[in-house]
């Protein structure tokens, strides 16, 4: 298995690991591992476990996952998979390209749609699943020119920038 196919799993079936929406601080642990930051308050937890950033809610009395991201632009500045992950789908890239992360998702019988293209991140929808795909249309968003569009060790358009799943982010308000 590879990267790729990490990434369409998460996008397809909302889970790491076995572990998804629901789950709880421990059933995360025992899939993802024990190296993590917590960071919470008032009810909310965040865990970060570098490339895997998790959110959790205690509004039904146990904290419970609410939100999964899959930090993919993190990987340009160095590893930071958790080792669960390495061990089930082996090395993973500096980069994903989305064309190729949309091929492996098709090819799973899902498919990928736009959902908001106006900015410098576009946004795509993965209807099965209702995950969403966050790719960098413009790497230079503030016009400073200083992009180089030949460096393979920094974002390029069409890179993977994050994966999103929530239910409770992307429900119409």
């Amino acid at each position: 298995m590879s990267d790729l196919d990490f990434y369409a799993h998460v996008a397809t079936r909302c889970d790491v690991l076995g572990a998804g929406i629901g789950s709880g601080l421990a059933a995360w642990e025992a899939m993802v591992g024990p190296d993590y930051i917590d960071d919470g308050g008032d009810g909310l937890v965040r865990r970060d476990y570098g490339l895997v950033e998790l959110s959790f809610s205690d509004a039904d009395g146990l904290l419970s996952c609410f939100g999964i991201g899959v930090q993919v632009h993190r990987l340009v500045h160095g590893p930071c998979v958790p080792p669960p992950l390495e061990r089930e789908y082996g090395e993973f890239a500096p980069r994903a390209r989305f064309e190729e992360l949309r091929s492996v998702i098709l090819s799973v019988g899902c498919t990928v749609e736009p959902d908001d293209l106006s900015g410098d991140i576009h946004r795509y929808r993965v209807p099965e699943s209702d995950a969403r795909l966050l790719v960098i249309a413009d790497p230079d968003p503030h016009g400073n020119g200083d992009h180089d569009v030949d460096d393979p060790e920094i974002h390029q358009p069409g890179d993977v920038w994050a994966l999103s799943i929530s239910p409770a982010w992307w429900r119409p308000r």
